[in-house]
């Protein structure tokens, strides 16, 4: 169905080619998942297969990619777009319509569908994705996961005979992420659609697919094969696998049922330790539902983010919320939400996509006004701050890296940033070498992945040093390496009595990095504790190793490979 001929593609203005040497086919009705490390041209090999690449991009393609036997040199996106649907790892930048059904209908009534066949498809699809009760909502006021959701619907309806995904399930919660693969099941077994994905976070995925193409490196030709295959030689592999290749196991498990019913022995192994880490104490917090914000509220974003702080003052605790209640639009987003973050503590909000997170940390920073109850940052009441003073009590690193990055260059990025921290010279740039190696003072922000372009906003928020770093989903878009980095900054900063909160859907994050979780439903909080308390508790937002190794309370690899060392 989708047939690569040595393929190689170099961008305008770039010394060596992003992909060479891609020659592979996916079959018709078959799920091929590529992976491999940020950066190695992942998007660009999708962007070939629905003609984005070349004739959006620019560049040079050299070599022949052919969908449904059409070649996509001398077919423009909109000559595929009957058999082709897209989704890329912006659903911002996917969008055409107002509203949740004018989205779905959008590209049946393109293809000049019937009505009839048209209303029974979104109605199909609603039910699907579990979008039903968000139909008539406008699409700006959605969390960035129903955003997601919406975009995949939107190139289901119209019944494309391949499907090409970058990141389907980044921004979405564990169950709403399993919803959306089981979809993407019953379409490639019961309809024989063929699917190309690209995703980061194996462990939800990995299991789904019935080949995995490798890209190794930057340049270097994909290498084709099972996913067992693949995942012995991967240089990123999910934790499942990694606790595999610790054990010993082979061949290696792809699933946590597999891991299972050989973790035997290495319960034993680790006998009655336990995995528990040491956390501060904690106290008791609730949540909200989450909504991008508009262009207006972006500004006042850049503004509050971009604006030169000064030294930060001395606080007892960064934030505190007490009874606080935000509305956004029609919806009821917080209800009274109480959270106290002390200095060093890393908490994790997590909760279904809408539960609130987004917004709470949007009245943390002041983007949105309260409805009742209060919010204090280091003191002071963050939507009535002026943007210099809040900015040396708080850092907000958002799910869309656009909102902080205008410059044309990194290196431009960087000197900015350094200028409105007040900071060293070179500040942000030494940063940015930490969570992205390999990146040049050169590139352009959008020439990279979303997960760099988030890594970007990282140092730039950093280099002003808040004594309060909120993060929205910071790992959409890294590999494991580079999310090990961004582990290891963070921790470093909590070390130095940096706050920290982050919105995420990573429970595999929240494992490896958080003292506490908050978790939240319906814009209330219905747990607030030790990470290991409240994760081990949850079958949805439990991590790989906890549900291998239960009863017992481990949470990630790095713990046992400890304990078995």
């Amino acid at each position: 169905m989708i047939r690569f001929e040595n393929v190689s593609v170099t961008y305008d203005g770039a010394a060596e080619p992003t992909v060479q040497g891609v020659d592979f086919e996916v079959p018709e009705g078959e799920l091929v998942l590529l992976v491999g490390p940020s950066g190695v041209g992942k998007s660009t090999v999708l962007g070939a297969v629905s003609g984005l690449v070349p004739h959006f991009t620019g560049g040079t393609l050299r070599g022949r990619v052919t969908v449904a036997g059409r070649d996509t040199r001398t077919h423009k996106p909109r000559e595929l777009a009957d058999v082709v649907g897209t989704v890329g790892q912006d659903p911002l930048s996917h969008f055409v319509t107002d509203t949740v059904e004018d989205e779905l209908a959008y590209g049946m009534e393109s293809l000049g569908l019937a009505p009839d066949v048209m209303r029974r498809r979104v109605e199909e699809t609603l039910d699907l994705l579990g979008l039903a009760d968000l139909r008539d909502r406008p699409i700006t006021t959605l969390s960035g996961g129903q955003q997601q959701r919406v975009a995949i619907g939107s190139v289901l309806t119209p019944h494309p005979r391949v499907l090409v995904l970058d990141e389907p399930t980044s921004a979405l919660d564990p169950a709403a992420a399993e919803e959306v693969l089981a979809v993407l099941q019953r379409l490639v077994h019961d309809l024989g659609t063929t699917v190309l994905m690209a995703e980061h976070r194996l462990e939800r995925v990995v299991q789904y697919a019935d080949q995995v193409a490798l890209l190794p490196s930057p340049g270097a030709a994909p290498v084709l094969g099972t996913p067992a295959e693949i995942m012995a030689v991967s240089p990123v592999y999910p934790p499942v696998v990694d606790l595999g290749r610790l054990a010993g196991w082979s061949p290696l498990p792809l699933t946590v049922r597999d891991a299972r019913r050989r973790a035997g022995d290495l319960r034993e192994r680790l006998g009655g330790q336990d995995g528990t880490p040491e956390v501060s104490p904690v106290t008791t917090a609730p949540p909200q539902p989450e909504a991008p914000p508009t262009s207006r509220l972006r500004l006042r974003l850049r503004l509050r983010l971009r604006k030169k702080p000064t030294p930060a003052p001395t606080t007892a605790s960064p934030a505190e919320v007490h009874a606080l209640a935000v509305r956004r639009d029609r919806v009821q987003a917080l209800r009274h939400v109480d959270l106290t973050v002390a200095p060093g503590e890393t908490i994790a909000l997590m909760g279904r996509n809408g539960a609130g997170k987004s917004t709470l940390l949007s009245a943390l920073v002041g983007l949105v006004e309260p409805a009742a109850g209060s919010v204090r940052v280091g003191g002071a009441v963050p939507h009535r701050t002026a943007p210099p003073e809040l900015v040396r009590r708080v850092g907000l690193v958002p799910q869309e890296p656009r909102d902080l990055l205008y410059a044309d260059t990194v290196a431009a990025e960087c000197a900015a940033a350094d200028r409105d921290a007040g900071a060293a010279p070179g500040t942000c740039r030494a940063l940015v070498t930490e969570l992205l190696p390999g990146v040049t003072d050169d590139i352009h922000p959008r020439d990279l992945s979303e997960g760099q372009r988030l890594a970007l906003a990282l140092a730039v928020v950093l280099a002003a040093r808040p004594p309060l770093l909120l993060l929205d989903e910071p790992t959409r878009g890294l590999d494991y390496a580079a999310k090990a980095r961004l582990v290891a900054v963070l921790r470093g900063l909590a070390a130095e009595g940096h706050a920290i909160v982050l919105a995420t859907h990573d429970v595999e994050l929240a494992a490896e990095l958080v003292h506490r979780v908050v978790l939240l439903a319906d814009g209330e909080v219905i747990a607030d504790g030790p990470t290991a308390d409240v994760v081990v508790a949850s079958p949805s937002f439990a991590p790989q190793v906890t549900k291998i190794l239960a009863p017992q309370k481990w949470l990630t690899v790095a713990q046992v490979r400890e304990a078995l060392a």
